[in-house]
């Protein structure tokens, strides 16, 4: 299915107001119906080869993989092809990141952060590791719908300090879990319903590390209408306070329903359920 029609998607990136070089990366496939973004960290150049390997080899293969095969069909192991495919490829990336970083000495120590969504069947399946976020608006809820993988959010959990307290730590980079620094890695992955007119944000920290998630809500809600500016002015707002980090967003405006389609077998068995 093509879902470029029920999908209005933006990206954007932009290096901040302090670093000369950006080792973000984001893509989006409209049509394929996904969205990937990474935030690079390591030295000299690293953290650009390991965000862009990220998305490239990603892209590329989620790309393939839902050409091949619906991703709301489901596997042997009772799992959507979206989950096992977002599983496998992520966990290949890893390796392909730490083999490289392994091999190349001036990619010592490289890695990533990752957040992709793939929207099939009034759903999105969400894979993440590290704190690159996505987030949701929904009418006016606006929420966070990952949990960062930070030393941070461990902290918050264990009850040691309070969200409004992390706000201000200087702990905000210090990531539990990266793509490419060990040689395995567990993406987390879950599933979440999607209704017509919400609004998906993935971003690196670069946003939430200057922008409150209040304003941040603010700002969708009054330019979820145009995608474009909406993007443009979320950036603004994490220069304007400082922008001390690249700073990357995806928009991803849902316009309608897309169910999966379904064989006839399929809709004879939800007569009973």
């Amino acid at each position: 299915m093509d879902m470029s029609a029920v999908l209005e998607i933006v990206t954007r990136s932009d290096p901040g107001m302090v670093r000369s070089n950006n080792e973000d990366a984001v893509m989006a496939d409209a049509a394929g119906g996904f969205a990937v973004l990474a935030d690079g960290m390591g030295g000299y150049n690293a953290g650009e080869v390991a965000s862009g390997m990220a998305t490239t080899l990603l892209g590329t293969e989620l790309a393939k993989a839902f050409v091949a095969r619906d991703p709301s069909s489901i596997d042997g192991s009772g799992k959507s092809w979206a989950q096992v495919t977002l599983e496998a490829e992520m966990i290949r990336v890893n390796t392909a990141i730490y083999q490289a970083a392994q091999s190349q000495p001036q990619y010592a120590g490289m890695g990533t952060t990752l957040v992709v969504g793939v929207f099939h069947d009034n759903r999105v399946t969400v894979g993440h590791i590290g704190d690159s976020r996505l987030y949701r608006m929904r009418g006016e809820d606006f929420q966070q719908i990952t949990r960062d993988h930070s030393l941070l959010q461990e902290q918050i959990d264990a009850g040691m300090i309070t969200p409004e307290q992390a706000r201000h730590s200087q702990n905000k980079n210090l990531v539990t879990r990266a793509v490419g620094v060990d040689p395995e890695v567990v993406p987390e992955i879950h599933d979440h319903e999607v209704l017509p007119g919400d609004v998906y944000l993935f971003c690196s920290d670069g946003l939430n590390d200057m922008v409150d998630d209040e304003e941040i809500g603010m700002t969708l809600g009054a330019l979820s209408a145009n995608l474009e500016l909406c993007s443009m002015q979320l950036i603004q707002m994490a220069n304007d306070n400082g922008g001390r980090d690249n700073v990357s967003v995806i928009l991803v405006k849902v316009k309608g329903e897309y169910p999966a389609a379904r064989g006839w077998w399929a809709r004879f068995m939800t007569w009973f359920k």
